[in-house]
């Protein structure tokens, strides 16, 4: 293998010639890029930054969605020997001004005219930035376009035939390949630098240990800012498979049936807005479907739990199972395409719940962990070990040691070179060589890392009871009625939860009760509304030991929003921000609760 990711995709496009490395929609249907095609891209367009006096060390800030040309402008700037800083192409100019400045970058690349908007206004002030360039046909004055460069690639490649050879052959494992900020849940972002060794790592044992194959198509549509995205984006091309992009988030239900992958890379969000709504679909469904998809569940869960433990499958279950298969499993596994040999999740915790669900079903999901620092991968559910509720065993080279204090520590070839101009903050997150992840967790007896929750997170009651709300907010999005939640509680004498309701499930709820409501406000004040929400709460928390129970939720009219803050742009909740939005609400529910004298061994309502 490679060890640099220049070499990789120069050996790639040569090991896997196929027709179509990737594939993109266009005017209503998917067209193919071949290989050649690709790696003649990669090469002009490196050529062309060169052209331009991009060398070896500098920035190129790239501001766009996920497309072929993304992959491409990646690719040429690691084989220049640059190094390439994704930004999310939900964030406001402000924050794209931060980043752009903060990185030294000299070339900032833009998808098309919406992006360059959050550009263009901050130019004046980015004075380190020597070149802009546009993926649209039609470039602003003082911008160029992406054809524009190639050509300039072109000529260069021609005058010098082997220059790109050469660039390639420079760039060293211990180069620094990427800055990639962080989200900055607690925070101002920090640009964590990963070198090529650091993702070259990543990359060869990830596709040792999960078997992606050239035969594969693999659907991507997590944003490739996000450093799991992108580092599985390398390994699918490490190991030939075809890639189709999404068109967007919105559109993934409808692309899967389009190009019917055999992967996708995912985050929890998408499981779970999957399994509510199938939940949905049998919970209004008559009688008579509704008791065969409980039953053919029940039998999936059986025949699952024996399949996970190495133990025979009795000929009757055997039997029963085909039949459920048939009946209902085949009919949600269509809806994905009908040929995903399994999905990998990531980024966030993973109800244990919904991976048994998807299990039971047919549909592997391997739940992996890791954070950008670590590039990303630390550990994984694979084929040959897999447990649910956990996030795999620690992958081959690395190594986990759990701090006195629950704090997952790891060392090894994928961990961070450090934050870009920021060696305090580096220094605070390494004791004795050991990054420090900030997530708590433990090891179950088989060796399967859990995690319970980030450190910051956790809530400790008045009453010294330590709670890790990341569990809980994942049984309550379980409901299909519920769309997202923020457990509370730090320094109370109780738990409570803000509540998002998924408002078209309850307004369809509303209607059904005849409960008058003409916005979102006049649904979440009422109060038939809130005690339904809070029966519902209850109904998915069962378990829960009686300090760990949500005692008073706070229904809120609007979702958590990236532009407010609260969500970072890979929509984990930045709990701080949301809290400090409704803190006199809190304060008042709060209040409330102690007039009336409730403590902590109530129930909700």
């Amino acid at each position: 293998m490679s060890t640099t990711l220049a070499g990789l995709i120069v050996n790639s496009v040569k090991a896997y010639p196929k027709p179509d490395l990737m594939l993109f929609k266009k005017d209503g249907a998917y067209r193919p890029i071949a290989a050649a095609e690709f790696g003649e891209g990669v090469k002009h367009l490196a050529l062309g930054l060169r052209a331009l006096g991009f060398d070896a060390g500098q920035k190129l800030c790239l501001l766009s969605e996920n497309r072929p040309a993304w992959t491409m402008t990646d690719f040429a700037a690691l084989t220049a020997g640059g190094l390439t800083v994704p930004i999310y192409t939900t964030l406001v100019s402000e924050q794209i001004r931060y980043i752009i400045d903060d990185s030294d970058a000299t070339v900032v690349v833009v998808s098309n005219a919406d992006q360059w908007k959050k550009v263009a206004p901050l130019r004046a002030g980015l004075v380190k930035v020597r070149h802009y360039i546009t993926f649209a046909d039609e470039a602003p004055e003082g911008v160029l376009t992406l054809k524009a460069v190639l050509d300039k690639g072109r000529a260069l490649a021609g005058a010098e035939p082997r220059l790109y050879d050469e660039l390639v052959a420079r760039v060293k494992p211990g180069d620094e390949a990427t800055l990639i900020y962080t989200s900055g849940t607690t925070g101002v972002p920090k640009g964590v630098i990963l070198t090529h060794d650091n993702i070259i790592s990543n990359i060869k044992t990830s596709a040792s240990i999960i078997p992606f194959s050239s035969e594969d198509t693999v659907l991507s549509f997590l944003p490739l800012s996000h450093i799991l995205e992108r580092m599985v984006m390398f390994t699918y091309l490490y190991k030939g498979c075809t890639v189709a992009f999404a068109e967007s988030v919105e559109a993934v239900a409808q692309n899967l049936l389009e190009v019917r992958p055999h992967i996708m890379v995912s985050v929890p969000r998408v499981f779970e807005k999957i399994y509510t709504k199938v939940m949905d679909q049998v919970l209004t469904s008559p009688s008579v479907r509704r008791k065969i998809f409980f039953w053919a569940l029940k039998v999936g869960k059986t025949f699952g739990a024996l399949q996970l433990a190495g133990k025979p499958i009795p000929g009757g279950l055997a039997f029963r199972h085909k039949i459920a298969a048939k009946l209902v499993f085949s009919k949600i596994i269509a809806k994905t395409g009908g040929r995903v040999r399994f999905f990998v999740s990531g980024g966030a915790p993973l109800s244990k719940d919904i991976a048994e669900f998807f299990y039971a079903i047919g549909l592997t999901i391997l739940e992996g962990y890791g954070l950008t620092e670590t590039s990303p991968v630390i550990s994984i559910n694979t084929f040959e070990h897999i447990r649910m509720g956990t996030v795999g065993k620690v992958i081959p080279g690395v190594e986990v040691k759990i701090a006195p204090d629950g704090e997952i520590l790891t060392r090894g070839p994928n961990i961070m070179k450090g934050y870009y101009k920021k060696e305090a903050e580096t220094r605070e997150v390494f004791e004795n060589g050991w990054f420090k992840t900030g997530d708590i967790g433990r090891f179950d007896a088989d060796g399967f890392l859990v995690i319970t929750d980030r450190k910051k997170d956790l809530i400790v009651t008045s009453g010294g009871k330590n709670i890790a709300p990341q569990p809980i907010e994942n049984m309550l999005k379980t409901s299909p009625y519920i769309g997202n939640g923020v457990v509370l509680g730090d320094r109370r004498r109780f738990i409570s939860a803000l509540i998002v309701p998924n408002f078209e499930k309850l307004e369809e709820y509303a209607r059904q009760k005849a409960i008058a409501f003409s916005s979102h406000e006049d649904l979440v004040r009422n109060p038939l509304i809130v005690k339904f929400l809070e029966s519902e709460v209850d109904r998915v928390t069962p378990l829960l030991a009686s300090y760990e129970k949500v005692k008073k939720i706070l229904v809120l009219a609007r979702d958590f929003d990236i532009e407010r803050g609260e969500l970072t742009p890979s929509l984990k909740v930045r709990r701080a921000n949301v809290t400090a939005g409704y803190q006199a609400e809190i304060e008042a529910m709060y209040r409330e609760e102690a007039r009336n004298g409730r403590d902590d061994g109530g129930t909700v309502g």
